[in-house]
C-alpha cells in the first residue's frame, strides 16, 4: 500500500508581484507554516533539466538570505553524499560551504 502526501505554497504578492508572505502546507503535517525564502529544485526526466523555484519575501534580510545559502550549501553537500555515495565531492562541497560562511562573515576562521 502506498501513501502520498501533498506540498502546497501560498504566495501573497503585492501590486509589483514581489512576495509579501509565504506560507506552506504538508497534508501529512497538520498546520500551515510561513518562511521568508525558499529554493525549490526539481528533476525534469523528460527534458534532463532542472527547473528551479526562487522566491524570497521583501522581509528576508541580506544576512538572513546569506545564512540561508550556507545552510542550503552545507545540505546539499549531505543529500548528495547520501545519493551519491560521493563522500570525496561532497566534502569538497562542504569545503566551499565553509570558504563561504567565512567570506561572508558567518562563521570566523577555519584553519
Amino acid at each position: 500500500m502506498s501513501k502520498s502526501s501533498d506540498i502546497n505554497f501560498k504566495v501573497q504578492l503585492d501590486e509589483n508581484q514581489v512576495p509579501e508572505k509565504i506560507d506552506w502546507t504538508a497534508s501529512d503535517a497538520g498546520e500551515e507554516s510561513s518562511c521568508k525564502a525558499m529554493l525549490v529544485s526539481l528533476w525534469d526526466e523528460k527534458e534532463n533539466n532542472t527547473l528551479r523555484i526562487d522566491l524570497w519575501t521583501k522581509e528576508m534580510t541580506v544576512d538572513d538570505m546569506k545564512k540561508f545559502f550556507h545552510q542550503s550549501i552545507m545540505t546539499m553537500a549531505d543529500t548528495f553524499e547520501r545519493a551519491t555515495n560521493e563522500t570525496e565531492m561532497a566534502t569538497e562541497m562542504k569545503e566551499f560551504g565553509t570558504d563561504f560562511a567565512e567570506k561572508m562573515g558567518l562563521i570566523g576562521p577555519v584553519n
